[in-house]
Parts: C-alpha cells; structure tokens; sequence
C-alpha cells in the first residue's frame, strides 16, 4: 500500500489541490537534451524493439546519427545517447525521451524503454550536464517572457535522474531558476516521470508558475 503524509500517515484517498478559475499559471517543459541528427522514421517495429529506421537496420541508422567515436564502443552510449520520439502537432518540437535498454549487434535491433510502432517518428539525442542547463535556462527565460509580472509562487518537478548528478550540485536547478525569476516562493519534489500538456515525459524538468 502506498503511503502519504498529511499531518500523519494515511493511505488510499488522491493527494492535490484544486486551484478556481481566477488563478492564472504558465508552464514550461524542459527537455534536457539535445538532438545529435534528423528527425527519421521507424519502418519496423515490435513491441519496444526497433528493427528498421528509414528502411535501413535500426543500429546502423544510430550509429550514422551518433557519429564515428560513439559508434566505435557502443558502452560509451549508456545513458548518454537516447530514443526521443517527437509530439504529433506540437509547435514547441516536443518529444518523449525513453533509454535504451538493449542492442542486438547481431541483427542490427535497438530496443527503447517505451513501445514503438511503424510510422512513429524518432529522433536520437545526447544527454549531458552542458544541454541539460542550457536547455533549462532557455525554458525559463522563454517563459519569463510570457509573464504579466513577476511570479507569485512556483512549483517544480524535477526528474529523479536529474538534480545533482545532472547538474553537479544539489539545488542547482532552484537556483538557476530563482537566477533568472528572482526569489519567489517555490517548492517541487523528484519524480519517477514527469506530466506536461497531459502527457507523461522522462529526463524533463516541469515548471508552473502562479501569476
């Protein structure tokens, strides 16, 4: 049984607040990567197992995108280079970010933490301390921009494979925000999967603002 604290122990119920129409909040998504080529096509799929991008065995297509030094010791990719699967319509170029949890060397498969089908549109992208702060800053100063005023309060939610071992020091993603916000309240927690734009992403950063 789940457990939460309100006050006390407790379990069962739903935990969250419910805001009226008046209050008015802004969002941004940060992503924390950055993609190393094109936008592709998966031609062949089962279940999170690619076979084909582009026509072409789903490995080699990696490899091209990745580039020659990655390509030559695939350990090195662990955690670094992942799947990201681009957002249908959206004008922010959004996409889904999952791992990679296997690569068939043999038959030229890669395998992702998500299910995959034919026609879905994938992207490989790196993952790193430099793309994650950039990528982070460059949110919030996109969304300062659509600010009437300054913030009266914040919530942030972090992914769990962020924080210090991302950026290299605990409260660094607080303190790049509150760099370019300035101090307002604001509190946020670690998740395992994060929720914008009523999708479920991974790797991302998710900021709300009340105005």
């Amino acid at each position: 049984m789940s457990c939460q604290i309100a006050g006390g122990i407790t379990g069962g119920g739903v935990s969250g607040v419910l805001f009226g129409p008046e209050v008015q909040v802004a969002t941004g998504l940060s992503q924390g990567c950055a993609p190393v080529g094109e936008p592709r096509m998966v031609t062949e799929a089962e279940g999170n197992v690619i076979i084909s991008i582009d026509g072409e065995p789903a490995l080699g297509v990696m490899k091209q995108d990745i580039g020659e030094l990655l390509a030559r010791n695939l350990n090195r990719v662990a955690g670094y280079i992942h799947a990201a699967f681009p957002v249908p319509g959206s004008d922010t170029r959004d996409y889904l970010v999952r791992s990679l949890v296997g690569i068939d060397t043999d038959r030229g498969w890669v395998a992702v933490g998500g299910q995959v089908a034919p026609g879905d549109r994938i992207v490989f992208v790196r993952r790193d301390p430099k793309a994650a702060e950039q990528d982070l800053a460059a949110m919030i100063d996109g969304l300062k921009g659509r600010l009437p005023g300054a913030p009266q309060g914040g919530l942030y939610f972090s992914c769990v494979a962020r924080g210090p071992g991302m950026f290299g020091a605990p409260g660094r993603e607080m303190a790049i925000i509150t760099e370019r916000l300035g101090n307002f309240p604001l509190v946020g927690f670690y998740g395992n999967g994060e929720i914008s734009n009523a999708r479920l992403y991974g790797y991302t950063g998710v900021l709300a603002l009340f105005l």
